[in-house]
């Protein structure tokens, strides 16, 4: 699929994003990124997050929309896999819980298509995060744009943009099950 005129992205922080952004912006896509992350824990986590996010935008010239902070969804999603190791069973629950309420935005909002960054970390699988899109794409009728933004120059870029803005960058992916494997590696 070409990419569209007016698409949606999905992220999870602007670290992630920023190249992809950037990109699209070059290109001239009318481009809105969506912040819908439950899954981030705790609160002041999510607010620092976002509002990196926000500051990315704002610098891009890209338009920001957010989702309600819903920590209670997410945990019901998950519940049952809180011992699923990382590219396990709850990140596939997850992925699907944010790709599907941004497949949804963007059905409601008149978006061509939408696409996401939540597979640009190298701590997480592109194929899950794909899969994931093509279920939430068959459940709402909202075409998913398949891109790895890792790819053609866009991970130099990642890195020169993360340095070039000061962007926080997290050392987890975002839930608390995530930090607490990464707290139990520092002892």
């Amino acid at each position: 699929m070409q990419t569209p005129a007016k698409l949606l992205v999905l992220s999870c922080c602007a670290p992630c994003s920023c190249a992809a952004l950037k990109k699209l912006s070059q290109d001239g896509v009318d481009v809105t990124v969506l912040f819908y992350n439950p899954n981030i824990y705790p609160a002041a986590e999510y607010e620092k997050r976002r509002d990196e996010q926000k500051r990315l935008c704002e610098r891009l010239g890209v338009k920001f929309a957010e989702q309600p902070y819903e920590p209670d969804v997410w945990d019901a999603c998950v519940k049952g896999l809180e011992n699923e190791p990382e590219r396990g069973k709850r990140c596939s629950a997850c992925f699907y819980l944010r790709l599907k309420k941004a497949a949804e935005y963007a059905r409601q909002h008149k978006f061509d298509a939408f696409a996401s960054v939540l597979g640009v970390s190298p701590y997480k699988d592109l194929k899950q995060v794909n899969e994931a899109a093509r279920r939430a794409w068959m459940v709402t009728g909202k075409p998913y744009v398949a891109v790895n933004w890792r790819k053609g120059g866009l991970e130099e870029l990642r890195r020169a943009l993360i340095k070039e803005f000061q962007l926080y960058k997290q050392n987890y992916c975002g839930c608390k099950y995530s930090l607490r494997k990464n707290e139990e590696k520092m002892d």
